[in-house]
């Protein structure tokens, strides 16, 4: 059954059109979005089985999740994950800070910028440049044998980043970049290379200033 072979009072869009968008059941707006039916499903079941699949994973819903569904093919599984990523992008992540530009990055490292060790962070970014999480990846000074891709990649991966920024603090004030610094630097950006996520930037920063590394 097609949301066609309904009565019109009951079709989810001429619903939402007559009495807007909040007078449909979370059913029915997917409905709504899946819009009909195929040979393998009518629309009624293939609402059910995304309603229930996005109560089992919520905000961890994936592309490949909804390709699980063997009624739901790549087109709307793709509009169903371009809306349900759009809402979530303006409402359920609304809070975290976008980063944009190395001030917005040095924004977010106050906190090592008068340590008497060096602390080596990631900041993980969604595709809209906003921070998903930070996190201290070594504690001492930065070589490439303490900086290993993986620890950094890892937790990117994890958190389904589009891309990285790393940064340390130079205890010392200096602000020019070791040889080390530069190995590190490269090395991460070949291994971002590989598995798809960018790293933007390499910051350095002391008590009073910054500079980029990229």
């Amino acid at each position: 059954m097609s949301i066609k072979d309904k009565r019109k009072d009951l079709r989810p869009r001429e619903k939402l059109q007559a009495k807007g968008a909040q007078s449909l059941s979370d059913y029915e707006l997917l409905m709504a979005i899946i819009g009909s039916g195929n040979a393998q499903a009518d629309v009624t079941k293939i609402a059910r089985d995304v309603q229930s699949l996005l109560k089992e994973k919520g905000s961890e819903l994936t592309y490949d999740d909804l390709l699980q569904i063997k009624s739901l093919g790549p087109a709307k599984a793709t509009q169903i994950m371009a809306g349900y990523e759009l809402w979530r992008r303006q409402f359920e992540v609304s809070e975290r800070p976008v980063i944009d530009s190395p001030e917005a990055a040095v924004a977010q490292l106050a906190d090592i910028r008068d340590k008497k060790q060096e602390y080596f962070v990631c900041l993980t970014l969604d595709g809209a440049n906003r921070l998903i999480a930070k996190r201290i990846i070594t504690i001492g000074t930065l070589t490439s044998s303490l900086v290993h891709p993986r620890e950094v990649f890892a937790d990117a991966i994890t958190d389904r980043a589009a891309s990285v920024i790393i940064a340390h603090n130079h205890p010392s004030g200096n602000l020019e970049p070791s040889i080390a610094d530069k190995d590190v630097t490269l090395r991460l950006i070949n291994s971002g290379d590989l598995v798809g996520i960018k790293v933007v930037d390499h910051i350095v920063v002391t008590q009073s200033s910054h500079s980029s590394i990229i």
